[in-house]
């Protein structure tokens, strides 16, 4: 069983030739809307890999809130413990160039009223893995986190957006996933608790894994990328699904990169989340790549 306790928004996407510089306006764009938020798309994309999901977070009485719960309930992610509260349902803004690279802006709305008390201990069992990310109060996810560990279920921190971490709150989380700018934010703490399991994301050239003394590299596969936005996601749902599942640190790792791939190909996040079934099919395409590991311990040592 996967726990996720995080963000629910509506994305509002628009598609330019290339983002505007200050006080500039481009035109021959495109507009869609999308349910988006990392906890929702990261609950969405373990669910599409298979595993068992329940969502805790908050929406508003808006008209926003139902499709931003849309693509959650059809995946079947059970969401009896998302609350309805009196402020707006969170709303991202998104710009996508013809690269497919990506520039957003987050209303927290509803978000910011998330409460980690919804989740009860019954969930938090030692099979279970918590997904927590950084778009809900930080007090909130402590609490969160503190419970899961006493509880004895995994806990898998997504720290996007970038925040402080105390090590003592890191030494409670199992794994943590990071991209490269949020790794150098963060590598101080992290290097004072060598029992945490770090997954790096490296964009197009895919992940990195540091754990108990070992280091391991998963380039990404070529692939013509549409929309990057719910690729980071795409990579945490399935990775904490092939963990939930059983897999090795390894396998969880090529996992998470062949999903993150895929998703890169569709535009908007949730839509873009792929299925276990083609998460398997790329699987061939993704090797472990312990010549790429040793040079970026060598360039970066932190990392």
């Amino acid at each position: 069983m996967i726990i996720v306790f995080g963000s629910i928004n509506l994305d509002l996407v628009t598609r330019v030739a290339r983002f505007p510089a200050p006080g500039e306006t481009v035109g021959d764009a495109s507009f869609a809307t999308y349910p988006g938020g990392k906890g929702a798309n990261q609950a969405l994309a373990a669910a599409r890999a298979g595993r068992s999901v329940r969502m805790y977070g908050a929406v508003g009485r808006d008209a926003f809130a139902a499709p931003a719960l849309s693509l959650l309930s059809a995946g079947g992610v059970d969401l009896a413990g998302v609350a309805r509260v009196a402020s707006p349902t969170g709303c991202a803004t998104i710009l996508v160039d013809t690269h497919g690279e990506n520039c957003i802006a987050v209303a927290s709305g509803a978000n910011a009223l998330a409460d980690s008390s919804a989740v009860p201990d019954s969930v938090l069992t030692p099979g279970a893995i918590v997904i927590l990310q950084h778009e809900v109060p930080a007090r909130a996810n402590a609490a969160l986190i503190v419970r899961a560990r006493r509880l004895g279920a995994r806990v898998v921190l997504n720290a996007a957006p970038a925040r402080p971490l105390s090590i003592k709150l890191l030494r409670q989380v199992d794994v943590l996933v990071v991209n490269e700018a949020e790794a150098s934010a963060a590598a101080p703490p992290v290097a004072d608790a060598p029992e945490l399991a770090v997954a790096i994301t490296l964009g197009a050239q895919g992940a990195m894994l540091r754990y108990g003394g070992t280091t391991l590299s998963a380039p990404a596969p070529k692939v013509e990328v549409v929309d990057t936005t719910g690729a980071g996601d795409a990579f945490v749902g399935a990775l904490a699904a092939a963990l939930d599942d059983g897999a090795s640190p390894a396998e969880a790792l090529r996992f998470g990169v062949a999903a993150g791939t895929l998703a890169c190909t569709m535009a908007g996040a949730q839509p873009a989340l792929p299925r276990r079934e083609a998460i398997i099919a790329a699987l061939r395409l993704v090797t472990m790549d312990s010549a790429r590991t040793a040079k970026l311990n060598a360039s970066n040592p932190e990392r």
